[in-house]
């Protein structure tokens, strides 16, 4: 439990370094899911999607965008459980990582689809609209979180490790 309070922590901290952030939601950071993914890389799926979730459910409490109750949970906890995917990709955490963002890109993208839709310019449909949208900051996401894990698993291979 203290390692995945101590991970959130980290995670919620690098969250407010902005790289790059959208007007409805979804933002480029500074590594902000790494540290949620190197915990299910060490310890499993199962805590990495208990401390995604955790951290999720923080997300919504410090800036959440809350306009229906289904959109909650695929927007917070269960697009930042999907952080957990990782664990399952231990000996190829650069898989874990494209794996993990693509399942938390498709929580948003459900969303944006069912609930966002009026937002869709007349000439996108919602399902470009979504797929844009969400796209264009979880593919930044997918990009610095892939370094940081591949410089980590290249110089520090025993953080890997239990």
């Amino acid at each position: 439990m203290a390692e995945i309070s101590v991970t959130v922590a980290l995670s919620v901290i690098l969250n407010q370094i902005y790289l790059y952030r959208l007007p409805w939601g979804g933002s480029i950071t500074a590594g902000s899911m790494v540290p949620i993914m190197l915990l299910a890389l060490r310890r499993g799926p199962k805590v990495g999607i208990i401390a995604g979730a955790i951290f999720g459910l923080v997300q919504m409490t410090l800036e959440g965008y809350i306009y229906y109750p289904l959109q909650i949970i695929l927007d917070y906890p269960l697009a930042f459980a999907c952080l957990g995917l990782a664990g399952m990709f231990k000996k190829y955490p650069l898989i874990g990582v494209i794996v993990s963002l693509t399942g938390r890109f498709l929580s948003h993208f459900i969303s944006g689809v069912v609930f966002f839709a009026e937002y869709a310019p007349p000439d996108m449909g919602p399902y470009v609209y979504s797929a844009v949208y969400n796209g264009s900051y979880i593919l930044g996401e997918i990009i610095i979180s892939g370094i940081i894990i591949y410089l980590i698993w290249k110089r520090m291979p025993q953080i890997l490790s239990i």
